[in-house]
């Protein structure tokens, strides 16, 4: 599914989500960064033209996880219909960021 880093003392898990349904105008991109840095993971959210909302999310495994079950829910107006998740092996930014959107 996705890419494990081994480290010197974790393992670092980074994926690349698709996130489809009604994920744009309901403050998606914020709740999801506020999210993810609660659970101190790397990456970025943007929206895509073609609607969906698109993430890197690098962590640990249990964390990484943890975000993508909360993403589903997402904040109060959003409704989630399918999450698509690939390897991801860019750069990994050193914070979380909501970019423009693509």
């Amino acid at each position: 599914m996705a890419q494990i880093y081994s480290g010197a003392n974790r393992s670092l898990l980074t994926i690349h989500a698709t996130i489809h349904g009604r994920v744009q105008g309901v403050s998606y991109r914020y709740w999801t960064q506020a999210q993810a840095r609660k659970r101190s993971l790397l990456g970025w959210v943007r929206n895509r033209r073609d609607g969906s909302v698109e993430a890197v999310f690098s962590g640990s495994d249990d964390d990484v996880d943890a975000m993508l079950e909360a993403c589903w829910s997402g904040p109060m107006l959003a409704s989630v219909s399918d999450i698509e998740t690939r390897d991801y092996t860019d750069k990994i930014p050193e914070s979380f960021d909501v970019l423009p959107t693509t």
